[in-house]
Parts: C-alpha cells; sequence; structure tokens
C-alpha cells in the first residue's frame, strides 16, 4: 500500500470518528435539552402547587380573591368550608394525615381554641408583620388578624337618642332595663366581648356587667346578629348588642325587609372617652401538619396586602386589618372610632373565665 493511500485512508477514518462524534454530541445535547425542558416544566409545576384551605367564612368576596390569586402566582386553592367549629374538630380528627394547610374563622376566641388543640404552628413572615399590626397577631404568631369587626351599640332611631348612650357598662344603668337585645352567652362574640372586659376592668366587674345586662334584657336571647337588629326594630328593644358588619350587609341586602331594619337603626361606638369599642378578627393560620407550607405563606401574604385588605373592606363591610388601607364608603360614614388596646390573645386567654361568669350571671 503506497504512502498516498494510507494517508488518504487515515484522513477518512478521522473525518468518519468526527462525524460520529459531532451526531453522538447533537444528540446528546438534544436529550439534555429535553430533560431541562422537563425537568423545567416539573419545577414550575412544584413551585406553583397548591394550597389548601379550611374556611368558616363563606363570602363570594373571599373565593374572588383566592381566583385572583391563582391567576397571579399559578397556585390553586381548594376550599373546605365549614363552620368554625365543624373543621376544628375535623382538623383534630384529621391529625397528621389532614390536607388542611391554612384554617380561617372568625373571631380570635376560636383562633385561640385551635392553638390549644395544638392544631397551629407559628410562622415567621416579615410580610406578615408589616402589614398586621401587633395587636391583631397571636403572640406566638401562630394566627394573624385578616379583617376586623367593631362590637357596638345599635339603637332605635325614633326612641333613643344617641346622647343618652356612652359606654357598655352604662348599659347595666336601671334606665335601659327591659331595652336591651343580645344575643346568647354561647356565642362566641359574646364570650370574646366580655373576656375584653375582664382584661379591661378585672372579673369582679366584668361579672357585675354580665349581671347588669341580663336584669336589663327585654327579650330572652335567641337568634344571630341580624336578629337582635329586628327585634329592635319591631319595638321589642330599643337597643342590641351586635357587630358592624352585619348592619353593613343588612342594608346592602337584596330583601327589602332587612334594609328596612337597618335603615331604622343607628349605629353607636361605646367607650369612646375611655378603653374604646371591643373589635374583633377574622383570622388566618397555618395548620400543624401543613403539606404546602410554601404556598400557604404566599396566600397569608397576599391576603394581608393592600389590594386584598381594601377587597374585604368594601365587599362585606369589614375594617382592614393593614394599617395601610383607608376605609371608604359605608364604614367612612360611620366615622372613625376609638379601639380597645388590647391584644387580641388575651380574648382566648380569657374564654373560660368569660364563660363562666357568663354561667353565673344566668346569661342564657
Amino acid at each position: 500500500m503506497t504512502k498516498f493511500v494510507r494517508m488518504s485512508l487515515f484522513a477518512l477514518l478521522i473525518l468518519s470518528l468526527s462525524v460520529f462524534i459531532a451526531a453522538c454530541g447533537n444528540g446528546n445535547t438534544e436529550e439534555t435539552d429535553s430533560e431541562n425542558s422537563d425537568a423545567s416544566g416539573d419545577t414550575g409545576s412544584e413551585e406553583a402547587g397548591e394550597v389548601n384551605l379550611y374556611t368558616s367564612r363563606h363570602y363570594e368576596t373571599d373565593q374572588a380573591l383566592y381566583d385572583a390569586f391563582t391567576e397571579e402566582t399559578g397556585i390553586e386553592v381548594n376550599v373546605v368550608e365549614g363552620s368554625g367549629d365543624e373543621l376544628i374538630e375535623r382538623l383534630n380528627q384529621e391529625g397528621e394525615s389532614t390536607e388542611a394547610d391554612l384554617f380561617i374563622t372568625a373571631d380570635a376566641g376560636n383562633l385561640h381554641s385551635a392553638s390549644e388543640s395544638e392544631l397551629l404552628q407559628p410562622v415567621e413572615s416579615e410580610v406578615l408583620a408589616e402589614n398586621i399590626p401587633e395587636k391583631f397577631r397571636d403572640v406566638d404568631n401562630e394566627w394573624f388578624g385578616l379583617t376586623k369587626r367593631a362590637r357596638v351599640i345599635v339603637y332605635d332611631k325614633e326612641r333613643v337618642d344617641p346622647s343618652e348612650l356612652s359606654t357598655y357598662e352604662a348599659l347595666t344603668e336601671p334606665e335601659w332595663e327591659d331595652r336591651i337585645a343580645v344575643r346568647s352567652s354561647s356565642n362566641m362574640y359574646n364570650i370574646s366581648l366580655l373576656a375584653s372586659l375582664i382584661e379591661l376592668n378585672g372579673s369582679e366587674e366584668a361579672a357585675k356587667w354580665a349581671e347588669g345586662i341580663v336584669n336589663n334584657m327585654a327579650i330572652e336571647p335567641q337568634g344571630g346578629d341580624r336578629d337582635q337588629a329586628k327585634a329592635v326594630a319591631a319595638g321589642q328593644a330599643d337597643v342590641a348588642i351586635m357587630n358592624t358588619y352585619y348592619i353593613g350587609g343588612m342594608l346592602n341586602s337584596e330583601d327589602p325587609e332587612e334594609v328596612k331594619v337597618a335603615e331604622s337603626v343607628g349605629v353607636f361606638f361605646p367607650n369612646q372617652d375611655t378603653t374604646g369599642t371591643h373589635v374583633n378578627i377574622s383570622g388566618i393560620s397555618m395548620t400543624k401538619h401543613a403539606k404546602n407550607s410554601d404556598e400557604a405563606i404566599q396566600l397569608m401574604e397576599y391576603l394581608s396586602s393592600e389590594a386584598s385588605q381594601e377587597e374585604f373592606a368594601a365587599a362585606n363591610y369589614e375594617y382592614p386589618v393593614n394599617p395601610a388601607v383607608e376605609v371608604t364608603g359605608l364604614l367612612e360614614s360611620w366615622g372613625e372610632f376609638k379601639e380597645q388596646d388590647l391584644n387580641l390573645s388575651v380574648l382566648g386567654e380569657n374564654q373560660q373565665e368569660a364563660i363562666r361568669l357568663f354561667d353565673q350571671a344566668g346569661w342564657k
């Protein structure tokens, strides 16, 4: 074989190897790109994920916020609704196997019950700390307020001059005998109100208040807050103790009778020259066995944002907990008011004492 032929064969061999290596390289690159593409898709799916929410709130506004959150983040929000007590019991029964990541309910007392049952876990978030004042957060960061509502005195505009009203405590005076409507002592709103009075005035004075209200009741406790307003409008009582957002809902009700009732009563914020009006919250918490904690925190933070807080206030007549959000519309028309200066954790801490005092007073 000539030297020229050997060199030609060698060059051909080198060329063939080069083509083969390039082909393999291209194939590997395509496979790697494909794998990267698949991995990227999987990662995106994992980053979007889902969050499972147990909630005792049943408002279209809330669902609209969850939908907006999903559109913004890609995180699906799966909602299970029920009463606060039902959902707490469900969390107890499900234990570690629960699918729930978040729990929303009304009243700091209910949130305290969930915490005492060791169903919640603390959450550390600079966003939540910035958006939600300390008094509307659990001392151990196990729950955070989302909205607040005031427990006020509602009065008949024809039979009561607001100048006659002053404080919760004044409702126990003889001039209010047979003139007060208020719901049952088993209602958490009333338990929390009395719990706040225990904290501010001591158990002895709180006991006297409960006894005084019982003595001045116009009718036996029955029904919800709306029913108390209806009792006032019907002339069965002159004043009622109830939450502000119920009046807002009645004023904007599709039922003309509810609108008529709400228009016949006025809203009075008690204790403006003393300890302030009692406020409570709807709050959110992360469950102890949350499987999607990162997504859950994102939703918590989203609901504390200014945009979400504006929606809560505008649509459900609740006050925003985020101090950067100004109230408008109906809430603004009621005017600014002084709140009790309490960390709402005390409502849960004084809960059992409040129940005892109600029983002692004979408040049905």
